[in-house]
């Protein structure tokens, strides 16, 4: 595609260079990460196509996953982009993100951490701060709700026991999962995340509701505290504790 047509509205290309035109005949895998963000922009600025606004775009974001990792307001300092053409392009990202997770719902059985990490990792992976999250489950094992505990800085979540076991007992779980994201993209547990699930263990089994794993999100890694034995009294994984259920 001949980029040097910035400066001509996009109707005057070609059928063939026109990013729509292009699509809807050869499918979107042909177009160029600029062309399906000029899709989305569906106009461009004084001098400026579409293509070239979203080549601006992405140039001042690092490519698509700085996109899906920006704020609206960010989004609104580039010339071209208001909040209705931001808003445009935080939802397809979004939808991006729920089409590549694994469905989880109420009543679906946890069987691995992989399950987990299939699910949550699209809508994790990307954001800037830390999030804690829990996962209910009944005595089957199978799934009650989702919860968001708490939202932190970029280094510090702070959870509290009380708050995760309210929504436990309130619920009437009998087990739960934790889980919760490093922005640096790296899974491995620090010292606090070790001493956190800890505490949480401890509450968990003064209250016979039992802590099941904790997984930590990286980019497209993870960390699970029972696949690598470090949780009551070093269970190896979540499968032993699906045959302790089977008893």
């Amino acid at each position: 595609m001949k980029m040097k047509r910035s400066g001509i509205a996009i109707t005057q290309w070609p059928e063939t260079e026109r990013p729509r035109e292009r699509l809807l005949s050869r499918g979107a895998s042909a177009l160029s990460d600029a062309q399906l963000v000029a899709i989305l922009l569906r106009v461009g600025r004084r001098q400026s196509s579409a293509v070239q606004v979203g080549m601006d775009v992405l140039q001042r974001l690092g490519g698509v996953r700085g996109l899906g990792q920006c704020g609206i307001e960010e989004l609104c300092t580039i010339p071209g982009i208001g909040a209705a053409k931001a808003a445009q392009l935080k939802a397809a990202i979004e939808l991006g993100k729920r089409a590549l997770a694994t469905p989880l719902t109420k009543g679906m059985r946890i069987s691995s951490s992989r399950d987990l990490f299939d699910h949550f990792h699209s809508s994790m992976r990307d954001l800037k701060h830390e999030i804690f999250k829990v996962v209910l489950l009944d005595a089957k094992h199978a799934i009650v709700r989702e919860v968001t505990v708490s939202e932190g800085s970029l280094t510090l979540s702070i959870v509290h026991p009380r708050e995760v076991f309210a929504l436990a007992v309130k619920e009437s779980a009998a087990a739960v999962i934790f889980l919760h994201n490093h922005p640096s993209g790296d899974p491995t547990p620090s010292p606090e995340d070790h001493e956190l699930t800890a505490r949480l263990v401890s509450a968990g089994e003064l209250l016979g509701i039992r802590v099941l794993d904790h997984v930590v999100m990286g980019d497209g890694r993870y960390v699970s505290f029972a696949d690598c034995g470090w949780l009551n009294g070093n269970v190896s994984s979540m499968r032993r504790e699906k045959e302790s259920t089977r008893m």
